[in-house]
Parts: structure tokens; C-alpha cells; sequence
């Protein structure tokens, strides 16, 4: 496993490293067979230590963060936020079936942050930050998982058999909802799932 580990606002150390990638190496090997590799940033904001944690799991991403009066609370706070998560959606990694094994390739995104500021015609927005992404193919099922792991309130992916872009995103009801192209549901193929029989995946309204 790569790990990448990027110093902000602070001085790098040899033994803040070993400790995130020591750590970080025993959770990888107790829950993951495959991990291309980990990007990880240690920041001082404020006087509070910040780590952000990113594992790159094969088609998955897992992300734990945690900040605290600690450097070495907060990493081992945010690993413990990983080792979590995959030791919740462990057997559903390892039994599930990827969408994307005979689907077509990843779709580029663009990503615009904008203000709007009044003029005579109207509201024109203003672009603030961009950049691009690329969306890639899952069904919904993988999508709520990859969301799931990466404690995001919003997932961009597009469908295996269409290159279609979709977006899964929760709810303040404690629903998901779910922005496709076309008029027909593509949940139908959801109805044994495990969240869609607690009622808890929805289409958005």
C-alpha cells in the first residue's frame, strides 16, 4: 500500500508518519484484500489538529476525519472511523458482485461552486471554484454503499448498462433520493435490498 501523507500549517516528523501508516496498515490488512493506496493530510488549524484520511480500496473509497487538541488522537480517531465503516460493509464487499465488470468507462464531471450577485436582468452566477471528477459506473445498490463509506450526503455515478449520470443523495428524512435520466424507476431492481425493505431508499420527490 502507497500512502501519501501531506504536512499543513505544521512540521513533518518521521514519527507522525510511522504512527499513520503503522495504524493505518493493521486495519488494512484485518478488513481489505486489495488497496491501491492512501492519501492522508495532517493540518494545524486553530490550534486543533486536523486528520483527513483517505483510503482508495480497488473501486471503493473510504474517508475518516477527526480533529481535536491532538495529533495523534485525531489520526487514530479517524482510522478508528474507517476500521468502522469496513467492518460494517465487509461481507457486503465481499459477496457483492460489481456492476461496473462489463460496463462502459467512467464519465468526466464537472464541478462548479457559484454566487449570484443582482443585476438589472436578473441573477447572473458567478463561478467561485471548479473542477472535474470522474463518475463512475455502479449500480445503486454499489452507489449507497459508496456513499455509506464515504460519509458524503451526495454521490455522482453513472448506470453500468447506459453511461447514464445519476445522483444518489440522503434526504433530511432519513431517506435517499435518487436523480436519474428518463422516466421509468430504476429501483425496481432494489426491492431485496436490505435498506429498501426497511424503507429507508426512496425516490426523489
Amino acid at each position: 500500500m502507497q500512502v501519501n501523507i501531506t504536512f499543513r500549517n505544521m512540521f513533518a516528523t518521521d514519527a507522525l508518519r510511522n504512527h499513520v501508516q503503522d495504524k493505518l496498515g493493521k486495519v488494512v490488512d484485518k478488513y481489505l484484500d486489495k488497496v491501491t493506496e492512501a492519501h492522508v493530510t495532517l493540518s494545524l488549524e486553530r490550534y486543533l489538529h486536523h486528520a483527513d484520511i483517505n483510503l482508495h480500496a480497488g473501486h471503493f473509497h473510504v474517508r475518516g476525519k477527526e480533529k481535536s487538541e491532538d495529533m495523534y488522537a485525531s489520526i487514530d480517531i479517524a482510522i478508528d472511523k474507517i476500521e468502522r465503516q469496513l467492518k460494517k460493509h465487509k461481507e457486503r464487499l465481499k459477496n457483492h458482485r460489481p456492476a461496473h465488470v462489463h460496463a462502459n468507462g467512467p464519465v468526466r464531471v464537472r464541478y462548479e461552486v457559484f454566487s449570484t450577485k443582482e443585476e438589472e436582468l436578473g441573477l447572473t452566477p458567478e463561478v467561485i471554484r471548479s473542477d472535474e471528477f470522474l463518475a463512475k459506473p455502479m449500480s445503486v445498490e454499489e452507489a449507497l454503499m459508496q456513499m455509506d463509506l464515504l460519509n458524503n450526503d451526495f454521490l455522482v455515478f453513472t448506470r453500468p448498462e447506459s453511461s447514464d449520470v445519476n445522483v444518489i443523495y440522503r434526504r433530511k428524512d432519513g431517506n435517499f433520493g435518487l436523480i436519474a435520466p428518463g422516466g421509468e424507476s430504476v429501483l425496481a431492481t432494489l426491492a431485496s435490498h436490505p435498506l429498501r425493505r426497511n424503507g429507508r431508499a426512496s425516490a426523489a420527490k
